[in-house]
This record gives structure tokens, C-alpha cells and sequence, in this order.
């Protein structure tokens, strides 16, 4: 009797699975997207219980190596494509219909709720539309100060291990820079998480972006159903983490939104108006401000509307500029005749006193420094994959990718490829010089991605970057010390060693 029962299940269980894959399947074969074993119902997953944070990137280049450019894996019911062809890069980012984000990004919902980087439609180009005023160059110049302010006291806590032989996790540093930047740009508060590293709300940030990306990976807490079953506890920790989070970026909305109502009140508030002469003098203020005076279809945006886009922005604003500095602090320590040239252009352009501030103007002149940081993100993608799910067929070329599937654009091996890069492992800023190279224009280099999609804040995020590796560079040499980097994902690309440098002060 109960094997009888238990022979239907397996039956039905087997039937539920062939049918809702069925599609899919054939699409897969008929276009000859290769890839790992596949069994019914578990697909590619009893694969996917060994993939991890720390191993997932190693992983997919060991497939690519396996399977070409292109190969495809099932989680359960999930159909994923993961690719380095550029023909799939060009036609997913030109597209304006194929806006929405692959599953994965799922994972950064509970946190940033529907903002800019996850959500489509009307909502998606009406939000965008709006950011275009808080990245104008003339509010970016407002900024640069605070960049510069906050990279001063980086280089001051940077003083206590800078004896030319103590190797340096430059992320601890840099990272708690960044976030002091975005909190004073994005909020228009200043949290001094450089002085105070223990602020609740940092603490909070810092934990849900290390614990989300890791379930991504993780079988067991993949899934809403199953991960308070798997880990309560560590459920319970984002939860509430989530909620310490939302409850102080809800104040600052509500105390800002107040002192501007007092100021229309009185008379003294002056709306942002890019057509403005003075526009360098209102500038004064924050992403949140701007948000504060924008409506859409003549409705102003509410509290929960204006919390997601300031997360979203602490969220893209701290850890991919983090990650993308300390990348380059340890690719310029490994390459003294880079950091030479560095060095005697921050001389030329900016002058000998490392105190002095900078302008943007000035970081604008900064080009082989610039250089450097794009060929440092071409090696190391602070993003290293970019994902989009697809709701139809979608033909490319003479491959057809079946609605409800994933596809992954892998930057990390796609900016990897000797097809695309010459000595492509080899670390080479001159690549950027004007007339060097070429293939970096055709959808083989995209770090900030490309599109209807791309990074509305690349130009912020390269004015930080350099900011806070030349005030690093101006007053320290960098030094080759500690652990080879070890590529690991948390939605953004960290090292399992650390990404390490030693440093020498500079003789003033």
C-alpha cells in the first residue's frame, strides 16, 4: 500500500517536473547550449550544494573552459544561462524590453524593496529620469568635498600600520571611507563611520550585505519557504538588521522632510533647477533633498518611495566603489613603474602639499590614474556578473534562450578573454590610453554595464575612486605585501585573503 502510494507520488512528482521544464529543454537542445548533468526534479543542484561565495567565480571559469562561452544550469526548477559572448552582451544590454533582473537579485529585495536597481516599467524610467539632476556635473562638484574630507581621514587611520611591513586589508578601510561619503551624499547625514565603526546602522548594513549574497549560493537558504527552516536564527539576525536599517533611513527622511517644509514655510528654500546660473551654490545638498522636491506625474514621491532609492544608493554607492579602490591599491602596490607614473601626474596635477584639497576639474585631469582604475575594474568587476530573467523566448543569433530563464553576463572572465584582451591577465593601464585599444568599446569592457540600464552613477563613483586613491598615493607609497587576491562574490567582487598592500609614508 505505501509503496503504492509512494511509486504515484514519484510518478506525479516526475510528470509536474518534465512538464514545467519541457520548453526549456527542448529550447536548450535545439540550440546546443551545453552544460553540467541534469536530473529530474534537483536538475544541477546536488552540483550546486558544493558552490559557494568564496568559490562560485573559479567555478563558472572552470565551465567556460569545460563548455565554450556559453552553457546553461538548472537549480531545481530554475534555468540559468551564464555566457562571456559578446553577441549575448550586445543584444541583453541594448535591449529596452529585457529590463528585468535575473533571480538572484531577488536577494536584494527585502532590503532595498523596489528602488532603481531592481525594478522595471514606468516606475523604473520615471525614477531614472529623476537621478539625472543628482548626478549633473555641477552637483557632483559638491561631492568632490566630501570626498576629499572623508579620504583625509582614511589616510589619518591609515598612519597606525603604515611601517613598510605590516600587510593591509585595505577593504576595512576603504569600505568605512566609502560609507562615510554615500552617508553624507545620499542622506545628507554624517555617521563618522570611520571614527565609529560600531554605529547600529552601519553594523546592519555591513551584516545583510555579507549574509544575503551568501544564501544566493547556498542550497539549504536559497529559498524564502526553506530558509527559516535551515537557519531561524540567522533569519531572525537579517530581520532585524533589515529593520535597523529601514527605521534610521525612515528618520532622516522625516527630519529632512521636515526642515524643508519649514524652509518653504519661511521663504528660504530654494528648489534645485539645473537651468539655474548659481546652481554650484544650491548644489549644497543631498541625493535625499533632491528626491524630496521631485514628483512624478505632478504627485511628490512618498516616505517609502524616497527610503528604497536612498538604500539603493547606499548600497551601490559603498561596496562596489569599495571594492573597486582596494582592487586598485593592490594592483598599483604590485606595479611600482604604474604607481611611478601615478605619482609624478598627482605631482604635476595637484601639487606637493598632500593636504591641500582637490577639485573635480582636478580629478578630471587626473587621465592615467583613470587609466588605471578602469584596467583595475577590467581585471576585478566590483560587479563580476550581470543578470537579466527573461519573460519570452529571446532569439540570439541562431540560439533561442526560453522565457522563465536567467541569464548571467559573466564581466569577470568576459574582461578575461584573450579573444576580447590581448595578454588579457596582464595588468596594463596604457590599454585606456586614447587610440590603444579598441575592444573595450564594443561590449567586451562593461564594469558599469551598458544601456538603457547602466550605471547612473559612474560618473560619482569614478570621481570617488579617484579621490580616494590618489589621497592614498599622495601621501604613502604602496608596497606588495600580504596574500595574493582570491576572487569571491558577495554581490560585489571581495577576496577570500583579503585584498592586501603594505604601506611606506612619503617623505613630504
Amino acid at each position: 500500500m505505501w509503496l503504492t502510494l509512494l511509486a504515484a507520488a514519484l510518478i506525479l512528482l516526475l510528470t509536474w517536473d518534465f512538464g514545467r521544464k519541457r520548453h526549456r529543454v527542448a529550447a536548450f537542445e535545439k540550440s546546443q547550449i551545453p552544460g553540467p548533468i541534469s536530473i529530474p526534479v534537483l536538475g544541477c543542484g546536488l552540483q550546486a550544494l558544493r558552490l559557494g561565495a568564496e568559490n562560485i567565480i573559479g567555478w563558472v571559469g572552470e565551465q567556460f573552459d569545460r563548455y565554450g562561452k556559453t552553457f546553461r544550469f538548472w537549480i531545481l526548477g530554475e534555468s540559468l544561462i551564464y555566457t562571456k559572448d559578446l553577441k549575448y552582451f550586445e543584444t541583453i544590454l541594448n535591449s529596452t524590453t529585457l529590463l528585468e533582473k535575473g533571480r538572484l537579485y531577488e536577494y536584494l529585495r527585502p532590503f532595498l524593496n523596489d528602488g532603481l536597481l531592481v525594478s522595471t516599467g514606468r516606475k523604473w524610467h520615471a525614477r531614472r529620469k529623476i537621478f539625472t539632476n543628482a548626478f549633473h556635473f555641477k552637483v557632483l562638484e559638491h561631492y568632490v568635498e566630501i570626498m576629499d574630507r572623508n579620504s583625509g581621514i582614511m589616510v589619518e587611520n591609515l598612519r597606525e600600520v603604515a611601517d613598510g611591513k605590516t600587510s593591509v586589508d585595505t577593504l576595512k578601510y576603504v569600505s568605512l571611507a566609502a560609507l562615510d561619503v554615500i552617508t553624507e551624499a545620499a542622506m545628507g547625514v554624517q555617521v563618522n563611520a570611520q571614527k565609529d565603526p560600531d554605529f547600529p546602522y552601519i553594523k546592519a548594513l555591513k551584516s545583510v550585505v555579507y549574509i544575503q549574497p551568501d544564501r544566493m549560493f547556498k542550497f539549504s537558504q536559497r529559498y524564502d519557504w526553506l530558509f527559516p527552516l535551515a537557519a531561524p536564527l540567522l533569519r531572525r539576525r537579517l530581520l532585524s538588521d533589515i529593520r535597523v536599517m529601514h527605521d534610521f533611513t525612515d528618520k532622516v527622511i522625516r527630519e529632512r522632510r521636515a526642515t524643508v517644509e519649514r524652509a518653504k514655510a519661511d521663504g528660504t528654500y530654494r528648489p534645485l533647477s539645473l537651468g539655474d546660473a548659481d546652481i554650484g551654490q544650491k548644489s549644497q545638498m543631498a541625493l535625499l533633498d533632491i528626491l524630496l522636491q521631485s514628483s512624478i506625474n505632478n504627485q511628490p514621491l512618498n516616505d517609502a518611495d524616497i527610503r528604497e532609492e536612498v538604500d539603493t544608493f547606499m548600497f551601490e554607492g559603498d561596496d562596489t566603489t569599495s571594492s573597486g579602490v582596494s582592487h586598485a591599491l593592490h594592483a598599483i602596490a604590485r606595479h611600482p613603474e604604474v604607481q611611478q607614473r601615478i605619482h609624478e601626474e598627482l605631482l604635476q596635477v595637484l601639487g606637493k602639499d598632500p593636504h591641500a584639497p582637490v577639485t573635480q576639474s582636478q580629478l578630471q585631469e587626473l587621465k592615467y590614474l583613470e587609466c588605471a582604475i578602469k584596467e583595475t575594474m577590467r581585471l576585478y568587476p566590483p560587479v563580476p556578473a550581470i543578470g537579466r530573467h527573461t519573460h519570452k523566448d529571446l532569439q540570439i543569433g541562431d540560439k533561442t534562450i526560453p522565457a522563465n530563464t536567467s541569464i548571467y553576463l559573466v564581466l569577470y572572465w568576459a574582461h578575461r578573454d584573450p579573444d576580447y584582451f590581448p595578454d588579457p591577465l596582464s595588468f596594463k593601464p596604457e590599454r585606456f590610453l586614447d587610440g590603444q585599444e579598441e575592444s573595450h568599446k564594443n561590449f567586451a569592457y562593461v564594469p558599469f554595464s551598458a544601456g538603457p540600464k547602466n550605471c547612473i552613477g559612474q560618473k560619482f563613483a569614478f570621481l570617488e575612486m579617484k579621490a580616494l586613491i590618489s589621497k592614498v598615493l599622495r601621501f604613502y607609497e604602496l608596497l606588495p605585501l600580504g596574500e595574493e587576491i582570491q576572487p569571491m562574490m558577495n554581490f560585489i567582487l571581495r577576496s577570500t585573503t583579503g585584498i592586501n598592500v603594505g604601506l611606506r609614508p612619503r617623505n613630504s
